[in-house]
């Protein structure tokens, strides 16, 4: 596997993000993550957008984190929030998500970034399981879903 940076409006990280929202969609019913993103929260230095390819160059599994400082949905100074972690149906449970997910903290801690931080739902107890067994912790809500009791987020020291 090969995981390397691009850029968040990518034709590959454009096609895997429909794919993601979609699931989201089918999870959850109401459209996919609203939260709003642009290609510039994933530049460096203040965010990294990951694709993983297979040996042919097939995308397998994205994920990114953005920069967050204090601010008026719950982040606090030095958070890199962790978005769009994402593996297609037939490459799960080879490991792909736990490697991605190294890389960006990787990333972050690089950047200078302190925590790590994630929200997800309750509808995603694979993604769940993957972050508890990783050192996350539960922590306060932030962002869009912070009302929603759906919502479940997650941090980790960097």
């Amino acid at each position: 596997m090969n995981i390397r940076p691009v850029p968040f409006d990518h034709p590959d990280a454009v096609r895997l993000n429909d794919e993601v929202q979609a699931e989201y969609h089918v999870r959850y019913g109401d459209g996919g993550d609203a939260t709003a993103l642009a290609p510039a929260d994933f530049e460096s230095p203040n965010g990294v957008y990951l694709i993983a390819y297979d040996e042919t160059g097939r995308p397998l599994a994205t994920g990114g984190w953005r920069a967050q400082d204090k601010n008026g949905e719950g982040n606090e100074d030095g958070d890199a929030e962790l978005k769009r972690m994402f593996v297609v149906a037939d490459a799960r449970g080879r490991g792909l998500a736990r490697r991605m997910l190294a890389a960006l903290e990787e990333d972050a801690r690089a950047a200078g970034r302190v925590r790590m931080v994630l929200e997800t739902g309750v509808k995603q107890p694979e993604a769940i399981a993957l972050y508890s067994s990783s050192g996350y912790e539960p922590c306060v809500k932030f962002g869009f879903y912070r009302f929603h009791d759906s919502s479940r987020c997650y941090a980790k020291a960097l």
